[in-house]
């Protein structure tokens, strides 16, 4: 007999798959590149209306059909030849995003370690710390050595199953909120706090333009972890009568205010230290602008910048558990090896894509990885987001919105959702809301990709 989540053990662990490098560095960065409060404005309202009806349908099906992936999709539908089963394909989204995803995690290390004690005076100095840490022959070791290390946690997390994982997640979240609480109430100090809000809450409506909806329903995908198994498998683990759309609030709303509270800390520290020009850097906010920001408050900007890089750790910690247990628990589930055995052999897959995930980004070796002017990394990062994440999302929402009965759903959902009105309006969400916002994604994606 499976263990299972206790309620809040449940409602922490998907927190934190959902709260990891999406919420903490993707949101800024895609605010900062698309107009502030114009890019929160939409995400809320794509997150609260589509993403919330997206995460109860693939709560829904790891419920009933308390298997995993591919099994709950039998199970649903009494039918072990369906082919549902197929989705069990996005198992390998997890495995597949840890490939660049714990080499991110490795750059957060490596800032914690080294950067956060000697921190760069200058835009310059920074952005040359930056880019000899991804192109540097010296590098590769350091790099390799961190991306170890994260696999490593990750899989000793792994190894012991649901309640691991949930002792886990028990620790890293409130001390997530504690860090990033504490320097946002730092933050509020600070001349640029003010402009920090204007920014975030005062939204230009001429910003809005269809590439700002795009990234930010791309955002919503990320940040919520849907499409990649992991919400299913984790609702595989807890009762039956557990109320998904509490759940899906409690996973939603924290995973909102942490973005929130990250986005005012870090536009802050922009703001009073920088200028409105650098909160436009893409990814290089958080590893090339923020050690600027912290450089200029001497040794307390590094115990921030130390902070700050331990808080980024543990979010993304929590997500790279959940990203590889829905792939771990298939395997243990179809084969005769142990967890132990699965967890490590995935692990030492990820790792070994991982080191050439680096070596596509070091100037001696880039151009053996460089494809239709993206480098691995880059590919990889596009499919993921683009096609395994979305369309998960897709196939999951168009199962339960077209393929499960009505009158099923509706005894399913009675326990939660009484009203008519309110039943209707998450099934058409599922129904219209979601896949049309899928296609919107895809379609201005590969336009994107066939101007490059």
């Amino acid at each position: 007999m499976q263990k299972n989540f206790g309620k809040i053990g449940f409602t922490l662990a998907v927190l934190g798959s959902s709260i990891g490098l999406g919420h903490i560095w993707g949101f800024p960065t895609f605010a900062g590149k698309n107009g502030g409060g114009a890019f929160v404005l939409l995400f809320l309202g794509i997150a609260l209306f589509v993403g919330v009806a997206m995460l109860i349908a693939e709560m829904l099906v790891g419920q009933q059909g308390r298997k995993n992936v591919p099994d709950s999709f039998k199970v649903i539908t009494d039918n072990p030849k369906t082919p549902w089963r197929f989705m069990g394909i996005t198992l390998f989204a997890g495995p597949f995003i840890l490939t660049f995803y714990c080499v991110i995690l490795g750059w957060v290390l490596y800032y914690l370690v080294y950067v956060s004690l000697n921190l760069p005076t200058d835009i310059s100095q920074s952005r040359l710390i930056f880019d000899e840490l991804q192109s540097h022959t010296g590098q590769i070791g350091f790099q390799i050595l961190f991306l170890a290390i994260i696999l490593m946690i990750t899989a000793y997390s792994i190894i012991y199953g649901i309640k691991s994982i949930e002792r886990l997640n028990y620790l890293l979240m409130p001390m997530l909120f504690v860090i990033f609480f504490g320097l946002l109430f730092y933050a509020m100090t600070l001349p640029g706090f003010g402009e920090s809000v204007e920014f975030m809450f005062n939204p230009d409506f001429s910003k809005i333009t269809s590439s700002v909806f795009v990234e930010a329903m791309g955002q919503v995908f990320f940040s919520l972890s849907l499409g990649a198994g992991t919400i299913i498998t984790y609702s595989s683990h807890i009762n039956k009568n557990q109320n998904l759309v509490t759940s899906a609030s409690w996973i939603v709303i924290p995973g909102i205010i942490i973005s929130i509270v990250a986005g005012l800390m870090i536009f802050t520290f922009v703001f009073t230290y920088g200028s409105r020009a650098d909160v436009d850097k893409g990814p290089g906010l958080i590893f090339i602008v923020l050690p600027v920001m912290f450089g200029h408050l001497g040794s307390l900007g590094g115990v921030l910048c130390a902070l700050f890089m331990v808080g980024l750790l543990f979010a993304g910690l929590s997500s790279t558990v959940s990203l590889l247990e829905p792939c771990v628990k298939y395997l243990v589930d179809k084969t005769k090896y142990d967890r132990a055995t699965l967890t490590y052999m995935v692990s030492f897959g990820i790792f070994l894509v991982g080191i050439i995930v680096i070596l596509s980004m070091n100037t001696n070796y880039k151009q053996y990885f460089h494809y239709f002017n993206k480098d691995l990394f880059d590919w990889i990062v596009w499919i993921s987001m683009n096609i395994l994440l979305t369309w998960g999302g897709f196939f999951s929402s168009l199962f339960i919105g077209y393929f499960v009965p009505k009158e099923k759903l509706r005894s399913w959902m009675s326990g939660y959702i009484k009203s008519d009105f309110a039943f209707y309006f998450w099934l058409y969400s599922l129904r219209i809301l979601a896949p049309l916002m899928v296609i919107v994604i895809f379609i201005k994606r590969i336009q994107e990709f066939g101007a490059q």
